[in-house]
């Protein structure tokens, strides 16, 4: 991890569909300055991709809380959040844009080992932007995707299937390039370190094919072998790997939920820590409680100590919304914990997690993907992991009187030991990945895990839910307006060949069958 940078403004307007259309030739000799240089270097066109998939995706202020709120980990009461209650909408292929950059960065640089690291650098960005992508909505463009120079300007949707294919494909091509790459300029979460970049890619491969668990009996995926093989690849060693980004104390570089003298969060009075979460860290008297939340106001004027686990009150995030917020004007929940809001640099913000592996590898093993090293001891990894990283970065001070030291560090994992049937085992290593994912992993982990594996339990209430049918939670986000507008024609192929015409959010994609 290294020191965030500027959120550079990248994203601009689709031209027609997902082709990403250039300029005219005309256009671009009129209004090209003489007096400044007609290509970007190479480390610029990394910095700016990179600021795309990281300090820009890591949303502020409202926008920070919402796959929060989305995952059960908090309820809102500023008004009645529509992913507190499940309600989703079109989605958008932004991020899709700043893959033109890609060719770009890799060309202006001389033949060499410096290209193989812009060059794989380039392929993980590619494998990130399309997972994201596809795991929101099914299938999408992919191969004809961000051709706009070359005239492909409606591109077609490949399956999900092939997209995966793709992904995995692109990881592969990432390790590779970057085992024979030398450390680059650009980059400001690793400083370069091919070494930490083909962690990361191997790291994230191991999370696309672990989201492919109902797909291991395709032979033209071959899940389980893949898994195997990449996990004898260099991955992640500790929290300093984490795919992150720090923060520092001025206006745009600011922790994402803090309220400081400089970077003003207005909407910081609005948040309720969720039973979801509390529940489970106080029925395994987990001290990452203290870290994260604020004694409950009515508990403590009832005579409860910050430092009592009893001190400490969810709220069930599919309650009706004035019970919400009878409860808050009662003093009857648990605020976020002060650090988020007092902090600039609360702590890094992380896409991908060193913890996030080791629980990888955990489930893994629990499911006998892989052998050789036992499941508790991934598992164990992944909290201590995660433990050391609070200890690290949240000040005792925040801590109510909890504080995490060694020792609580050592001995606290064999409370939460695994246990029972391989199915008991994943709930366990899911349920710690839930409660270590609390703000982070903002491109909705949590949620998708919970759709992969129904773990942690959210509570169903169909009089609150705003799913159709409220029967049920929803499985995916519904495809871009610009889409309907300027890609019609492949884009109803794609939902007729998924949904039979239906573009709606219970509809189940490939990876879910």
């Amino acid at each position: 991890m290294n020191k965030h940078i500027s959120k550079i403004s990248i994203i601009t307007a689709l031209a027609a569909g997902i082709g990403l259309s250039s300029c005219t030739k005309k256009f671009d000799q009129i209004n090209t300055n003489p007096d400044k240089p007609s290509t970007a270097s190479s480390a610029w066109l990394a910095t700016n991709i990179l600021t795309s998939v990281t300090s820009k995706d890591i949303a502020s202020a409202t926008d920070f809380r919402q796959p929060f709120t989305l995952g059960k980990y908090i309820c809102w009461t500023e008004q009645a959040s529509a992913y507190q209650y499940n309600k989703f909408d079109r989605v958008s292929f932004n991020r899709l844009l700043v893959l033109r950059d890609i060719t770009a960065m890799v060309n202006n640089t001389a033949a060499g080992d410096l290209k193989n690291s812009y060059n794989g650098f380039g392929h993980f960005i590619r494998a990130w932007q399309f997972f994201q992508t596809t795991m929101q909505v099914g299938d999408i463009p992919y191969s004809q995707a961000v051709q706009g120079s070359t005239g492909v300007i409606k591109a077609k949707y490949d399956t999900q299937k092939e997209v995966f294919i793709g992904i995995l494909k692109e990881l592969d091509q990432a390790d590779s390039l970057l085992a024979k790459g030398v450390d680059f300029s650009g980059d400001f979460i690793y400083s370069g370190s091919v070494d930490k970049w083909r962690r990361l890619a191997n790291s994230f491969q191991l999370h696309v094919l672990m989201n492919l668990v109902k797909k291991t009996g395709d032979a033209d995926l071959d899940v389980i072998n893949r898994f195997k093989a990449v996990a004898q690849r260099p991955l992640m060693r500790d929290y300093t790997d984490n795919f992150a980004v720090t923060y520092q104390a001025s206006a745009g570089y600011c922790y994402p939920w803090s309220n400081t003298a400089a970077q003003i969060n207005s909407f910081v009075i609005y948040p309720m820590m969720s039973t979801t979460l509390v529940d489970l860290l106080k029925t395994s008297q987990d001290k990452r409680l203290f870290y994260f939340a604020e004694p409950t106001p009515a508990q403590l004027k009832a005579g409860k100590t910050m430092s009592d686990f009893d001190a400490y009150m969810g709220v069930e995030p599919s309650d009706q919304y004035t019970s919400t917020t009878d409860k808050k004007a009662a003093g009857s929940y648990c605020d976020v914990n002060k650090r988020y809001v007092e902090m600039y640099n609360a702590e890094p913000v992380g896409l991908l997690n060193y913890w996030d592996v080791q629980f990888l590898l955990a489930e893994a093993t629990v499911r006998g993907w892989i052998s050789g090293t036992a499941a508790e001891t991934y598992y164990e990894n992944g909290i201590k992991g995660h433990l050391n990283f609070l200890a690290k970065y949240a000040p005792a001070s925040y801590a109510h009187n909890m504080a995490i030291d060694a020792a609580y560090i050592s001995s606290f994992p064999a409370t939460v030991a695994l246990t029972g049937t391989t199915e008991n085992q994943i709930q366990q290593i899911i349920t710690q990945k839930y409660i270590a994912g609390f703000f982070q992993n903002s491109d909705f982990n949590a949620w998708y895990e919970n759709r992969r594996t129904g773990y942690p339990v959210f509570k169903l209430n169909s009089s609150t839910n705003l799913n159709v049918p409220s029967t049920s939670f929803p499985l995916r986000w519904m495809y871009p307006t610009n889409e309907l507008n300027y890609n019609s024609d492949n884009l109803n192929e794609a939902i007729q060949r998924q949904f039979k015409g239906n573009d709606d959010c219970s509809q189940s994609m490939w990876l879910l069958q």
